[in-house]
Parts: structure tokens; sequence; C-alpha cells
């Protein structure tokens, strides 16, 4: 198969300034997704979509592929749909090259492997699958331990059963840690977005949960990445 890497980094973090290139346990953020992509064995390609010439920069430095996009497809609400369709139409257009698979690579999850890119792509190849997400195991933050309220804050269990149960009772659920997104290019112009129906699971340790949205989530990731890098997480 050829597959496509794309790692989405644009410049206008509201919650963390630079986010993209701020530095986490010692080396920029973007570089851990361009290392990740650049130690699979299985990618084909892997390019850096952003509109930000610091953001291409480093990411340059790193091994990537550079291809800037229009500003209006990074505002804080631009469709990640409409920015994986511009990067695919610029390649088509530019040399006729076409992906079987597309593998979206979020900066702000840096706890990934090539390896573990490697053992999604593989998925694809033993099952009819469309799409393969990275999630994690949650235990004690868990739906039937959340809550809608109303005006009054009187409050309403999320789910209908479970709310007084041990940890230990609760079924299992799984989250997306960001860290990888892999989907057909058949399936994604099909159904229109990268959360295709038929899709299946890649389990990472909960310990490899470390997605980026705010200062707090910064300094967390920088204590995990470091553990990471040493082995101990």
């Amino acid at each position: 198969m050829k597959v496509l890497a794309i790692i989405p980094a644009r410049g206008g973090s509201k919650g963390v300034r630079d986010k993209n290139i701020r530095e986490v346990a010692g080396q920029p953020l973007i570089t851990y997704a361009v290392e990740a992509a650049l130690q699979s064995k299985r990618i084909t390609r892997t390019i850096v979509s952003t509109d930000s010439p610091k953001i291409a920069a480093v990411a340059k430095s790193a091994g990537a592929e550079i291809m800037m996009r229009p500003v209006t497809l990074a505002e804080d609400h631009s469709p990640i749909k409409e920015v994986i369709e511009y990067v695919l139409h610029e390649l088509k257009s530019a040399n006729a090259e076409e992906f079987d698979l597309i593998v979206l690579l979020q900066p702000t999850s840096p706890i990934r492997t090539g390896q573990n890119i490697d053992e999604v792509i593989t998925m694809f190849e033993e099952d009819a699958v469309d799409c393969v997400i990275s999630v994690v195991p949650m235990d004690d933050i868990h739906p039937a331990r959340m809550y809608t309220t109303d005006r009054e804050q009187w409050m309403k269990p999320f789910l209908d059963s479970g709310e007084t149960l041990q940890r230990q009772e609760l079924p299992v659920v799984y989250y997306r840690n960001g860290c990888i997104y892999a989907v057909r290019t058949e399936a994604f112009f099909k159904e229109k977005t990268l959360m295709v129906r038929r899709k299946k699971a890649y389990m990472m340790k909960r310990e490899h949960l470390a997605n980026i949205d705010d200062e707090r989530d910064l300094i967390i990731a920088d204590v995990l990445v470091k553990m990471w890098k040493a082995g101990t997480l």
C-alpha cells in the first residue's frame, strides 16, 4: 500500500501560543510526530501541513516535507477533513500521486513510535477495516461517573446505569488519545470524514495519553514524555 502521513500544524493556537513548536522534554513538539513518521517502515511520504513559516522551518529541519496551506484552512474551526482534501488534491495535481491509506499524526499527542504506526497499517492488511484509531483504556474517568446539569445545577447521570458501581464492576471504555488516525482514502472520500463507520481500535497503554490543549497539559506532557524517553512509562 502507498501510505501518506499528514501532520497538521497550524500556527494560530489560542490555548498555548506557538504550541506546535513549544519544547516538550527538550525538543519542539512537532518533531515527535515527524520522527515517528520517519521511523515507520510502512509510510511512503510524510507531509507537514501548516500556514506558519516558523513551524515549517522547525519541521523541515526535523526531516519533514512541507506543504503550506491557505489561511482559510488554518482558522480555529477549519475542518481537518478539508485540510486532508487539500493535501491530497495538491499531490494529485502536481504529479498525479495517489495513496491507498492516510495516516494523520497530531503533533499535540507526542507519545507514539514508528512501530505503533506500522502496527496500525498492518491491521488494514489483516482485516477489511476502513479506519483504525489509537485509543487508551480509561478506568476511574468513566462515563458512569459523569453528569449533565440543568440551570439550577441539578445533576443527571450521563448514563442510565452504573452510577453506584465500583470501578472494577464498570465495563471498560476507551478514549481516543490522538496519536494515530488511519483511514483508507477511498472510504475517506466516500463518507467525507476521517471517522468512517467501519473502524477498529488500536490499543495503547493508558500511560500513553498526553494530549496538549493548554498550558496545564503542556506541563503534564513534559513529565510524561521525559519518562517515556527514559523507558519508565
